[in-house]
């Protein structure tokens, strides 16, 4: 298993460092199937009952709320495996930690086909929640601080390549899965455990290529003609490097975390109840007998979000390497904070496309700062232990998909317990988001440059090859 370590994956003199980006993309297009585990969870409550049209199942099967753990189990552990083997990622280098992902996450969906066969929710979540996630937490990681040593004049737009394949990975995971299950609906599961087997066959063999596929830079390389900005005192990119265990102290990591966290927490909250909320906020009772929003329309708003939120991620993240990181970053939580304000008004107006827009523009900001934020993490840090700095700013991200559904839900039902109408009961959760995205606005207006004292001394052992 030699050929995995990271010495034998140093480029040759005629590689070119376009082949890169496709190896993460074989990567996080796989993974990305996660944003599209809900297709899967109403035929996984229905296994005992066999039928999908019935509005409960029988005794004994799961209720949704069983199966929508196995999605909170996969990205807590997709943060926590991030920020635990940051560290084993930078040692180890790109492919090993590729090849473990593509092992654990493909492998969660075999012991998930088992849960399934067997009835066993604990197995199922075993499966797809704990091993798929630790292999979504390091296939998440793992090609990032490989792209921007590679992409040194480019981090935003190299970073925003891979990253927009995790935001799109829905785009083929939800019709793959849905396709499968209608072809085996026969097999006594629904069709569930053999798309299971099938899934996780295919996702294997794509994401073992980017595995065999990558490489890192041999030491000293930098692009063809490329000279690094000189800066001035005070300017945003550091020239230096900052150890992981040294940036976990610094005040920018922690302002960097709350930017994560604020920007995730306004976004995913909105992404989660997205469909429900469209078509409450634009009801019969709202618009008319007949002009509602449909589910179908629904629908067809979520998968819009979907294509938002991955090309927000390329064309933000490219923005970035233009204007910087912290002014993107700046126009996010601005524009953000305006529009939550807005989309309110936009309700009661009647105005679904405004409404439509709105939240088209919000959550390409959403998906823009997944991507923008290792680029920002390069400029403040250096690029010796970008990807283990990375995986731990990631806990963030876990925070915050328990906190945004929660506020989003949260205040919906009480304020529908209040009596206040389903129209108009997101308004408060609109506004709170909106307060959100100005202390976001705060944290990011008070980065500053990493100070010298929190600089390595020496080269970084994790960056010797890269």
């Amino acid at each position: 298993m030699g050929f995995l370590d990271r010495e034998h994956s140093v480029a040759g003199s005629n590689w070119t460092r376009w082949l890169v980006p496709p190896a993460a993309l074989a990567v996080h297009l796989s993974i990305g199937q996660i944003y599209g585990y809900s297709v899967f969870n109403k035929p996984l409550s229905r296994l005992l009952s066999g039928d999908l049209s019935a509005e409960t199942g029988a005794p004994g099967d799961w209720s949704l709320f069983q199966v929508g753990l196995i999605f909170s189990v996969a990205l807590f552990f997709l943060g926590a495996s991030s920020a635990i083997f940051g560290k084993w990622v930078e040692r180890e280098g790109p492919r090993k930690t590729m090849f473990a992902s593509a092992l654990l996450f493909c492998g969660g969906f075999f012991v998930a086909a088992l849960g399934v066969k067997l009835h066993s929710l604990p197995l199922v979540i075993l499966g797809n929640g704990v091993l798929g996630g630790i292999g979504l937490g390091l296939g998440y990681i793992s090609p990032v601080s490989t792209l921007i040593k590679w992409f040194p004049d480019r981090p935003g737009l190299a970073t925003g390549m891979a990253i927009m394949g995790f935001g799109g990975g829905a785009l083929i995971g939800s019709p793959l899965g849905t396709a499968l299950m209608t072809r085996f609906a026969g097999d006594g599961t629904l069709g569930v455990g053999t798309t299971f087997l099938i899934m996780g066959a295919l996702y294997l063999l794509f994401m073992l290529f980017g595995a065999f596929l990558i490489r890192v830079p041999a030491d000293g390389w930098k692009p063809a003609g490329w000279i690094p900005k000189a800066q001035a005192p005070g300017g945003m990119i550091s020239s230096h490097n900052v150890l992981v265990d040294q940036a976990f102290r610094t005040p920018q990591f922690w302002l960097l975390f709350a930017v994560l966290f604020l920007n995730v927490t306004a976004g995913i909250g909105v992404l989660g109840q997205a469909s429900v909320m469209i078509q409450e906020m634009f009801s019969d009772r709202v618009l008319g007998a007949g002009n509602g929003v449909t589910a179908a329309a629904a629908a067809g708003f979520v998968g819009l979000l979907s294509i938002f939120n991955m090309a927000g991620r390329f064309i933000w993240s490219s923005t970035s390497d233009r204007i910087g990181r912290k002014p993107t970053y700046m126009i996010f939580f601005a524009l953000g904070a305006v529009l939550y304000f807005l989309i309110p008004l936009f309700g009661n107006m009647g105005s679904l496309a405004l409404f439509v827009a709105g939240f088209c523009v919000i959550m390409s900001m959403y998906g823009g700062g997944f991507a923008t934020i290792p680029a920002y993490l390069r400029d403040m840090f250096g690029t010796a232990n970008v990807g283990a700095i990375h995986g731990r700013l990631l806990l963030a991200w876990s925070a915050a998909a328990i906190v945004g559904p929660s506020l989003v839900n949260g205040f919906r039902d009480s304020q529908i317990r209040a009596g206040i109408p389903a129209a108009q009961a997101y308004s408060t959760t609109m506004y709170i988001m909106a307060a959100l995205l100005v202390v976001g606005f705060v944290a990011n207006l008070l980065v500053r440059p990493v100070a010298e004292k929190f600089w390595a001394k020496s080269p970084a052992p994790a960056a010797h090859h890269d």
